[in-house]
């Protein structure tokens, strides 16, 4: 058996930046998608968002794509909501996402990130957030 340890941070947005995701929609979502992920082996670590978005820390597993894991569990929580009728319109998450690796040093500090997403975008909008990974990452605009 493989022993494989990658980690990845990623974040996800609602179409059209829609702020679907109030705290009391973001929790029960959150909880769907902990409880969905662990049926399909899919180590989440860490996930917490704002109200048009999400973060997660991830831990692939050996035979794991990042796209995979990501279609997944954004089909699956979008599918829920609606099936739930969550919000007053159909929910869609927008389909680009970013990914980035996390080394096994830096995994505290994204946790704490993902942690304390309200106290961070009380300072920084979802877009401003965009625009500084794209181009701390090198991401093309």
């Amino acid at each position: 058996m493989p022993h494989i340890r990658i980690w990845v941070h990623t974040v996800f947005g609602t179409k059209n930046r829609e702020p679907f995701l109030t705290e009391e929609i973001r929790t029960p979502v959150i909880s769907h998608i902990f409880k969905n992920a662990k049926q399909k082996n899919i180590y989440i670590d860490s996930i917490n968002g704002f109200s048009d978005h999400l973060h997660c820390l991830i831990s692939l597993g050996s035979e794991q794509s990042i796209a995979g894991v990501v279609h997944l569990i954004k089909g699956k929580s979008s599918h829920w909501i609606n099936e739930n009728r969550l919000t007053k319109m159909k929910f869609e998450w927008a389909d680009e996402y970013y990914a980035v690796s996390v080394s096994q040093s830096s995994v505290d500090s994204v946790k704490a990130y993902i942690k304390n997403q309200a106290e961070h975008h009380r300072k920084k909008s979802y877009v401003e957030e965009c625009e500084e990974i794209m181009k701390k990452y090198g991401f093309k605009m």
